[in-house]
Parts: C-alpha cells; sequence; structure tokens
C-alpha cells in the first residue's frame, strides 16, 4: 500500500478540483496517439487516426479520454485502495484488450504534460508535480498489476 503524507493527499486532490475532465481527457489521449502512434493499434475502432489533426478532432478518441479521466476520479476518490479500485480495469486491459503495460505510464506523462500546460507554474508547482507524478504511478502500476 502506497502512504500518502497530507500534503500530497492536498496537492491531488486540490489539483483534480482544478481540472476540466472534458477538456483535459480528450487532449491526453490525443496527445497519446500523436507521440506513441503504435498504441493507436489499440483503437482501430475509432476511424480515421491518420494525422494528428485527424486524431485531434475525433469525437471517439474525444469521449475516451473522458472515459480515461472518470477512471482517474475513481483513483482520486480511493487513494488508499486504487489497486483494489483498478483490479477489474487491469484484467480487462491485460486479457482482453493487450495492451502494454507501458502504455499506462507513457499515457501518465501525457495526462502531466496537458495539465502541466494548463495551470503553468503558478499552480502546478514542483510540490505538485511531485505529488501528481507519485499519483500517476501509483494508478500506471495498478493498471498493469495483473500482467506481473
Amino acid at each position: 500500500m502506497v502512504e500518502w503524507t497530507d500534503a500530497e493527499r492536498s496537492a491531488i486532490t486540490g489539483l483534480w478540483g482544478k481540472i476540466n475532465v472534458d477538456e483535459i481527457g480528450p487532449q491526453a489521449i490525443s496527445r497519446l496517439l500523436i507521440v506513441a502512434p503504435w498504441t493507436q493499434r489499440h483503437f482501430a475502432a475509432f476511424g480515421n487516426l491518420s494525422s494528428p489533426a485527424a486524431i485531434i478532432g475525433n469525437s471517439k478518441v474525444a469521449a475516451h479520454g473522458k472515459t480515461v479521466m472518470g477512471g482517474l476520479e475513481r483513483a482520486v476518490k480511493n487513494l488508499d485502495n486504487i489497486k483494489a479500485e483498478y483490479a477489474s480495469l487491469s484484467i480487462m486491459h491485460s486479457e482482453k484488450l493487450h495492451v502494454d503495460p507501458d502504455n499506462f505510464r507513457i499515457l501518465a506523462d501525457c495526462v502531466t504534460v496537458c495539465v502541466a500546460m494548463k495551470f503553468g507554474p503558478s499552480v502546478f508547482t514542483a510540490d505538485v508535480q511531485e505529488a501528481w507524478q507519485k499519483f500517476l504511478a501509483v494508478v500506471a502500476s495498478a493498471l498493469g498489476r495483473q500482467y506481473h
């Protein structure tokens, strides 16, 4: 189990409270599909992913981004039990979707970049980034747990 300091909890929940999932989710998934094009193989049913403009304008990509952020909200609300909260998602991504677990880390990086660009250094301070990246590392680990 991960130990969270009061400062980390405050940083994570405080930042989460500022995030517009309808904005950051689509941006993060779009960025993932652009910077890590091999991840597109999991989204063939989404239609045209042939260019950055096509990805950014794809409504199915945007919808999945919102879904991903909904999953992150579950983790924020269950900081003390993220692994259990994500057990079924880990099984689905491992056994049904066959997602490379390293892709979770790349997506976490994309979420972090989008959040940092949105809020800048006055909100996304080094202390907030430290807590946020720890949080996303725990999420990525929980999603990849079924692979171990």
